[in-house]
């Protein structure tokens, strides 16, 4: 288990994490979420210990490790450039903490052996990675982390540099090795769809503060901010003024709905289409509503031209209402 109490990083007079708290849980695998700059990478080097703690603690496996040395840490890094040598052959990458560490050349090879084939490496091992595709050498940099054996794996990024499909591939690989190796994973990402995908518990951070924290489902069901609203989801939650939904509603409280949960049909109230985009599952269609923007997620293949009358409905508990900072009402 990782806890963290009250953790705050300063930069001089920037003060890049703020007070954060939270644990992840032995085997669990934890997301930091946010957009950039928001502190979450170095939330994870405070985790590892190449940044310093300017307040707060940090507690791993119930040890206090606040000031302790990285290399005493028994954690494993994987990084979004992969860091590997580009003079190295593929094992001797794997490998390399190993043999730093002093380890038998038996048992070397044997870890080797067992990762490779755990990773779809086993046919690569005596290549150098510029003769690897983006997606080998990504299984490279996650095999050094898998063979140290440590119990906890930190991840910076490891997908932003491959193209989608392989993102995907690639999430369902690291999620399953995770739970087959029982490891607790600490997982930073700006992509919510990686997020929502792969996590147990995901903490959503905003300008170095945790904005909301729980499982993906409890984040997309029951957002806490505009902020958090916006983030989880695709497309993005409509945010609208409430009287533009609710005519005679207080001024100053926002709607949210999200698009999936409007529907277009003979009954509800009337809007005029702007635009439709077919996708192919489905069609995001926006409307004009009240002088408000809205999108809607419509499945399958819809033909509405600009200008089309529409009418929409939507089931009362799937209204979110927030106040005038931002948090829900």
């Amino acid at each position: 288990m990782i806890v963290l109490e009250g953790v705050t990083k300063r930069f001089g007079a920037v003060t890049a994490v703020d007070r954060v708290s939270f644990r992840a849980g032995k085997g669990r695998f934890v997301v930091l979420l946010g957009p950039s700059g928001c502190g979450k990478s170095t939330l994870l080097r405070l985790i590892a210990g190449l940044e310093e703690v300017t307040e707060g603690k940090i507690v791993i496996e119930g040890r206090d490790v606040t000031a302790l040395d990285p290399t005493k840490r028994r954690i494993s890094m994987v990084f979004q450039s992969y860091a590997l040598f580009p003079h190295l052959t593929v094992a001797e990458n794997i490998v390399f903490g190993l043999k730093v560490r002093k380890l038998p050349p038996r048992e070397r090879a044997e870890r080797l052996r067992s990762v490779a084939d755990m990773v779809g490496l086993a046919k690569q091992l005596d290549r150098k990675p510029q003769q690897l595709s983006g997606g080998q050498r990504q299984r490279v940099a996650l095999a050094r982390a898998i063979v140290s054996q440590n119990p906890i794996c930190l991840m910076d990024e490891p997908l932003s540099n491959l193209d989608a499909q392989l993102r995907h591939d690639m999430r369902v690989e690291i999620r399953a090795l995770q739970r087959r190796l029982g490891m607790t994973v600490v997982y930073v990402t700006h992509d919510q769809v990686e997020a929502m995908s792969m996590a147990d518990h995901v903490v959503l951070l905003r300008e170095g503060r945790i904005e909301q924290e729980g499982s993906p489902a409890e984040l997309y069901a029951r957002p806490a901010s505009t902020f958090a609203a916006r983030f989880i989801g695709t497309p993005a939650m409509n945010l609208v003024p409430l009287h533009s939904i609710q005519p005679g509603a207080a001024a100053g409280l926002t709607a949210g709905i999200r698009p999936e949960h409007i529907r277009i049909g003979a009954g509800g109230v009337p809007a005029t289409v702007t635009n439709a985009e077919y996708h192919g599952a489905d069609t995001i269609v926006a409307v004009q509503l009240n002088g408000s923007a809205l999108l809607i997620r419509a499945p399958g293949q819809v033909d509405l031209a600009a200008g089309s009358q529409v009418r929409l409905g939507w089931e009362p508990a799937a209204v979110h209402i927030f106040d005038s900072e931002g948090r829900k009402a």
